[in-house]
């Protein structure tokens, strides 16, 4: 299975419009992205994550352009598209961090509003609305479970996955730079307790200030970094064995010796209303 994580920045100065065309003509310029199975970007690269004082003019319904521009990558690519994240305004008002996985034939496949919300150093816990359901869904094959950036310090959140059934878990992130070695730490961990490939994008630049750390990986349920990012914009390839995490388990069974198996009480709904 192959794919491709697209690092992003979100200048200050650059307007959502033209940050949404620049991202449409790169990634429909990148030719190698015709032999790719899932294409995956970054955290909230619409709106800038950073960019707090215009989260409210910057949020789109779910059919919005931010998804309408998915749509467009995964039908003329022909490749399944996470979406990263974006700024979504629901019926009543509420803005949340919703990410999205769009099959090749347009279906949204998974869908995913952030549960943890980040209050260190940021209004997001302040401005957005948690969400309260798990994001499951078929990505080029494997079952997969979708989460976002400060979730990587919740393990619970990734074991109630893989109690879904995901082998792969995808993370986009807005991990800042003064915090990299966290971003290392916690995606190796993550794969390696929850026996999961475990893809992570991660945005780049700067954001009212604050430096991202790129970086984006690649690890097996092994251990074993696939592929790392460097800092800058642009496309980084790796390829991943989705039968790896099975074999791996079924080796080394540390699923199957839990003593404290999730119950429906500790276990968030999965989130199953797609557009």
């Amino acid at each position: 299975m192959q794919m491709s994580l697209l690092q992003l920045a979100s200048p200050d100065r650059e307007s959502v419009e033209d940050r949404l065309a620049r991202v449409d003509r790169t990634v429909r310029a990148e030719r190698a992205l015709h032999d790719v199975d899932l294409l995956v970007l970054p955290e909230m690269w619409t709106a800038g994550y950073f960019s707090f004082e215009q989260y409210a003019e910057r949020a789109e319904p779910f059919e919005g352009p931010t998804l309408s521009a998915a749509r467009g990558w995964a039908a003329s690519l022909q490749l399944f598209v996470h979406l990263g994240s974006f700024v979504e305004v629901d019926a009543e008002g509420r803005l949340h961090n919703t990410s999205v996985v769009v099959a090749p034939d347009g279906r949204v496949v998974a869908r995913y509003r952030k549960v943890h919300l980040f209050g260190y150093g940021s209004r997001e816990s302040e401005l957005l609305t948690p969400g309260d359901g798990l994001g499951v869904g078929p990505a080029a094959g494997p079952t997969t479970g979708i989460t976002t950036c400060y979730d990587l310090r919740f393990p619970e959140l990734f074991r109630c996955l893989v109690d879904e059934g995901a082998e792969q878990v995808v993370v986009c992130a807005a991990w800042p730079a003064a915090r990299l070695e966290h971003w290392r730490l916690f995606t190796s961990v993550r794969a390696v307790e929850q026996q999961v490939n475990l893809i992570a994008c991660n945005a780049v630049g700067e954001q009212q200030g604050v430096a991202l750390g790129g970086h984006s990986r690649v690890i097996a349920p092994t251990g074993e970094v696939l592929v790392e990012a460097g800092a800058d914009e642009g496309f980084t390839y790796a390829g991943i064995d989705p039968g790896l995490p099975s074999r791996f388990r079924a080796e080394f069974p540390a699923l199957a010796d839990r003593r404290w198996p999730a119950t429906p009480r500790s276990t968030p709904t999965q989130m199953k209303e797609y557009a």
